[in-house]
């Protein structure tokens, strides 16, 4: 059983997104980060020692795994429960795009949100991330072939980036980009993602 430790208004949504996805049966603990009390639920300490959210925590045969991360949640889960299709197999030439798709979010996206939060002027050709244009122009060309980052097969990476591009709008930095806001828009039409979105405000009530 998977239990996924969760927060509102936390990137802990989109694990419940890629949960919702997968459909393999999973429990959430509600897990109030901005309290210092959370530090009481020695599970999710184990999982998380910095504290934060989505962190999960899976009972399988061979063990119980415990950790945290969006993206290495995705990246454990996608190969953990192959039959959920949303990873391709480790021999498969298409291995290599999905992982840069999937470190994507947290080293380029994320980095490049800040900057535009704080207003910062970073060097294009020395920063890690390029900088917010840039991080907005490579995800543009890698959705044109579409409809999802590797074509015509939806993946984790979409689930990261896909909700990435939903915070971006919420938050109301996503540019006028029609490529990014049809995808948003396939990404919001998903079954699973209405499911996950459905849940995060039931939960917080």
């Amino acid at each position: 059983m998977i239990t996924l430790f969760w927060c509102p208004q936390t990137r802990a949504s989109r694990i419940l997104w890629l949960l919702e996805e997968m459909q393999e049966p999973f429990e959430v603990r509600l897990i109030d980060i901005r309290d210092p009390d959370s530090k009481s639920d020695a599970d999710f300490v184990a999982a998380s020692p910095m504290g934060k959210v989505p962190a999960i925590m899976d009972t399988t045969p061979n063990g119980v795994v415990r950790m945290a991360d969006s993206a290495s949640i995705a990246l454990y889960l996608a190969d953990r429960y192959p039959a959920s299709g949303l990873a391709p197999k480790i021999d498969d030439p298409a291995r290599g795009q999905y992982l840069y798709w999937m470190t994507y979010t947290p080293g380029v996206i994320e980095p490049a949100m800040m900057e535009k939060f704080t207003g910062q002027e970073v060097s294009r050709a020395s920063s890690g991330w390029g900088n917010f244009d840039a991080m907005v122009e490579v995800l543009e060309a890698g959705l044109k072939a579409g409809p999802w980052l590797m074509g015509e097969q939806f993946s984790a990476a979409d689930v990261l980036v896909g909700s990435s591009v939903y915070f971006m709008k919420m938050f109301g930095i996503l540019p006028d980009s029609p490529v990014l806001s049809e995808y948003g828009d396939r990404c919001l039409a998903r079954p699973a993602y209405a499911r996950a979105l459905a849940r995060d405000a039931e939960l917080e009530t």
